[in-house]
Formats: structure tokens, C-alpha cells, sequence
């Protein structure tokens, strides 16, 4: 693709617990994508394609969401990639831009979730026929199969493995937790907005040991929406003072080494997010040490420890050292998850990646208020999902 592609305008709703608000996956969706539209400052007739994610609603729910918006016939996308949902809609955008093939397209993402843990994916049916019966069964290979719920039992188990590999330590998954409950306390959107001590993390309840309550990103209602268009549209329309472009963007999958180890930090994940951040730093000419501000995919403390090492942030064992030293909060080398992340901003599966996005076009503009970067020029978005999808995308200003 040799066009560039620009996010002009974002919007999100405020991300809420299930059942908490009285509202239909539509109304988050005009609520989220009217947002990005007046953001931009243009309407809806100019949007010429809509890729839409979710994962807990029937098929043509996009279809059903993006009608608030208007009926303008265009093509919509119903798409359904896990929890990195939302950044595979954010991508398909971004490759209808850069193609050529459309100068404007509205990526969204919505989730109306049910309370309680996420299960292993089987969806009430056999376990076997799960698609991602192969990752747990690797799984309950090296750990065996406890009565936890399967999402946090099998990261809980790949922080077992980090903690008996390089002497990774609670404190230091707590301080995960910590962080970002802290920076959640200055966003409006996020879920939580509670500020909790290290040992408050520690002392919370244990889901699987040792992740604990307030280690766990929790079940979440809400939307995300972004505006993407071409260096024309952009140009046509006066948009210069709004356009954060896409500079790098890749999606990976599972291959052998996700399996082959028969280690759970493998099979969430390591290896597709190294690779696809490799892939995303190529394509954007720019490296880990360019990066001012990023927002990764903290479903559980551990796998922020992960993300750390699978970007490049530090080696391989030393992620517990980097937060316990504060280089991913303000003041540091990095600020990581400014929004709170999955953990505390919340996780309604089909929005997250978008709302990654959102949090970082604010932070170029200079536009996210108390949570603001000092100087943010560029931002990095990891976003995965379990069965498996990687997307890591770089954003210049």
C-alpha cells in the first residue's frame, strides 16, 4: 500500500459496568461514532465504507448499529477477530485508505457484555470444538485444568512461568494493577476510576494465583469509533490540525513457536506481538525508542509484562524490573496505558482496540487533559486476542 492513511477524528462512550446504564449496542454505537464524525467536523454521507466489531451480538449487528448514523447504503463489515476486535476493524480501514480504494471509512467497535469472567471460549458448546481448544490444551498440559475462570487461568499460569523463569515477583504484577488504576483516576471514559495502593492489589481477591481481582481487566459495555481517511481527504477538507497518521500497522497470527514450546507465555501470545510489532516499527521507518506513549493490551498484569518484552521496551525476564522502576508511567521512559487500560478503563471486547486509538490521537494532539504526555510525537496501540490475533499499530503526529 503506498498511501497514507490519517485518523481524524475519534470518539468513544464512557465505558460502564454491564447492566449499569440502560442502553442497546445501537445507542453506544451513534453515541461513539457521532463523536468521531463531529470530531472531524464532517458528516456521515462522506463516509464511504464501515467495518464494525463485536463479538457478543448476531451477525449484521453492524449493519443495525452504524443505521443510527444514517442510511446511506454503503458497504458494512461485520467483523469478529476476539479481543483484538476493534483494532481489526481499525486495520481494515486503514488498508481500504492506503489501497485507494475509499478517501474516507468509519471503523467501530461496540460490546454489550454480560457480568461475570470471560469463558474459554467454547461458548457453552463442547470444549473441544472451541477455537481455542488447542491453546488450552497446551495449557492443561503444563499446568493441568482448575475450577478459575479459563482467561485468567491460562495468563494466570503464563505469570506462573514468568515468575518461575526470571524471579518475577507478585509485588511486581501488582505494580502493574497500581499503575494504571492510578492513571484511570484522570480519564472520564474509564470504568474505574478508584486509585489503589500496591498492597491493595495484593490483598484484593485472588482470581488465579497470582492474579488477583484488581490484576484482572473486567467485563464491560461500550463503543469506540474512529474516523480514517486519505492525504486527499485530508487536504480537501482543512483537516492538517487533526490528522494523526497511521504510520506502521500489522496483524499476526498464531504459528509454530506459539505452540511449540508448550508454554503459556507463548501460546497468549509473546511471539505473535513481537512480530507484529517488528512488522509495524519496519513498515513506520521508527523503533520502540521513537515512541513517547503506548497503549497495550493489559487484560491481566502479566501480559503487560509480556508486551513489554515482546516490544522491545526491555529484555527478555526483565518487564518486572521496568514497572517497578516507574519507566512506564510519567516521569519515565514511557507512559503505558495513560487511560487506565483494559484493567481499569474497562474491556468491552469489540471497542478496545478503538478506544486504544482514540486515547492516542488525544495524547498527539495534545488534547487528554490531566492524562496528558508531555510532548507525545508518537504513539504505539497492541491490542490481542487469544485464538489468535496480534495488531500493533504506530501513530505519528
Amino acid at each position: 500500500m503506498s498511501g497514507k492513511a490519517f485518523v481524524v477524528g475519534v470518539g468513544m462512550t464512557k465505558f460502564e459496568k454491564p447492566e449499569s446504564r440502560d442502553w442497546q449496542y445501537w445507542d453506544m454505537a451513534e453515541e461513539a461514532g457521532g463523536a468521531a464524525l463531529a470530531d472531524a467536523g464532517i458528516p456521515y454521507a462522506l463516509v464511504e465504507q464501515a467495518p464494525v466489531g463485536y463479538c457478543y451480538q448476531a451477525s449484521t449487528a453492524a449493519q443495525r448499529a452504524v443505521y443510527t448514523l444514517g442510511l446511506t447504503g454503503i458497504p458494512v463489515y461485520n467483523v469478529n477477530n476476539n479481543c483484538a476486535t476493534g483494532s481489526t476493524a481499525l486495520m481494515m480501514a486503514r488498508q481500504f485508505v492506503a489501497s485507494g480504494l475509499n478517501d474516507c471509512v468509519l471503523a467501530l467497535g461496540f460490546e454489550k457484555m454480560k457480568k461475570g469472567a470471560l469463558g474459554g471460549g467454547s461458548d457453552g458448546g463442547d470444549f473441544k470444538t472451541s477455537p481455542v481448544a488447542r491453546h488450552y490444551g497446551v495449557m492443561a498440559a503444563g499446568h493441568g485444568f482448575e475450577m478459575s475462570p479459563p482467561t485468567a487461568q491460562i495468563f494466570g499460569n503464563a505469570a506462573r512461568e514468568h515468575m518461575e523463569r526470571y524471579g518475577t515477583t507478585p509485588a511486581q504484577l501488582a505494580a502493574v494493577g497500581e499503575k494504571n488504576h492510578r492513571h484511570s483516576a484522570h480519564n472520564p471514559y474509564a470504568q474505574f476510576r478508584d486509585v489503589h495502593s500496591r498492597e491493595d492489589i495484593l490483598a484484593s481477591r485472588t482470581i488465579h494465583d497470582p492474579l488477583t481481582k484488581l490484576q484482572c481487566s473486567p467485563t464491560s459495555d461500550g463503543a469506540a469509533a474512529a474516523v480514517v481517511v486519505s492525504e486527499r481527504f485530508v487536504d480537501e477538507h482543512g483537516l492538517r490540525g487533526r490528522a494523526v497518521e497511521i504510520a506502521g500497522q500489522a496483524m499476526t497470527t498464531d504459528t509454530e513457536e506459539s505452540f511449540a514450546s508448550g508454554s503459556c507465555i507463548d501460546v497468549v501470545g509473546r511471539p505473535m506481538s513481537r512480530e507484529a510489532g517488528a512488522r509495524a516499527f519496519a513498515e513506520s521507518g521508527l523503533g520502540i525508542e521513537d515512541v513517547d506513549v503506548v497503549e497495550l493490551h493489559d487484560c491481566f498484569s502479566v501480559n503487560e509484562l509480556l508486551t513489554y518484552e515482546a516490544l522491545g521496551m526491555c529484555g527478555e525476564g526483565e518487564s518486572g524490573k521496568l514497572v517497578e522502576d516507574g519507566a512506564t508511567t510519567y516521569g519515565g521512559r514511557w507512559v503505558v496505558n495513560p487511560s487506565g487500560g483494559l484493567i481499569s478503563k474497562g474491556h468491552p471486547l469489540g471497542a478496545t482496540g478503538i478506544a486504544q486509538c482514540a486515547e492516542l490521537v488525544w495524547q498527539l494532539r495534545g488534547e487528554a487533559e490531566a492524562r496528558q504526555v508531555d510532548g507525545a510525537r508518537v504513539g504505539l496501540a497492541h491490542n490481542i486476542g487469544l485464538g489468535g490475533a496480534a495488531v500493533v499499530t504506530v501513530l505519528r503526529r
